[in-house]
C-alpha cells in the first residue's frame, strides 16, 4: 500500500504546484486566457495513448499476473448528455473530479461541497441508470 500512497502523493502535489486544483486556472482555461490546464491535458491525453498502445502491444500484465484487456465502449447519445453535465458542473464549480481529494487535502474546506455534490451526483445517475437513454 505504500507504493500506492507515494504514487499518489506525488500526483497530489504535481496538482497542487500545477495549479490544477485552482479555481482561477480553471477560469482561465474556460475564458481561453490561460495555456496552464490546457497543457495538462495536452501532456495526459498523449501520455495515456502511448500507455495504451504499449498495454497492447507488448501485453502487458498486472501486478497480480493477469491481462489487461481496455475495453472497447460503443459511443451512445448518453455521453453526449454526461458530458454536457460533467462540463456545467466543471465550469460552475472549477473543478473536475479528480483534483478534489487534493483540493479537500490542501486545505480548502470549500471542497467538501464538491465532494458530496459528485457523490450524490453519482448515485442519481445509478438510480436513473435504467431509464437514461443507451
Amino acid at each position: 500500500m505504500l507504493k500506492y500512497f507515494f504514487i499518489g502523493f506525488i500526483f497530489g502535489l504535481a496538482l497542487i504546484k500545477g495549479e490544477a486544483i485552482s479555481w482561477y486556472r480553471m477560469q482561465e482555461m474556460f475564458h481561453f486566457q490561460g495555456f496552464q490546464i490546457f497543457g495538462f491535458f495536452f501532456t495526459a491525453v498523449p501520455t495515456a495513448s502511448v500507455g495504451l498502445f504499449l498495454i497492447r502491444k507488448w501485453n502487458l500484465k498486472t501486478v497480480d499476473k493477469e491481462v489487461i484487456v481496455p475495453k472497447k465502449r460503443l459511443f451512445s447519445k448518453g455521453t453526449i448528455y454526461g458530458s454536457a453535465i460533467f462540463g456545467i458542473g466543471w465550469g460552475l464549480t472549477g473543478a473536475c473530479p479528480g483534483p478534489i481529494y487534493v483540493m479537500i487535502g490542501s486545505g480548502y474546506v470549500v471542497a467538501l461541497a464538491l465532494l458530496l455534490s459528485a457523490l450524490a451526483g453519482t448515485w442519481t445517475y445509478s438510480f436513473f441508470r435504467a431509464k437514461l437513454p443507451h
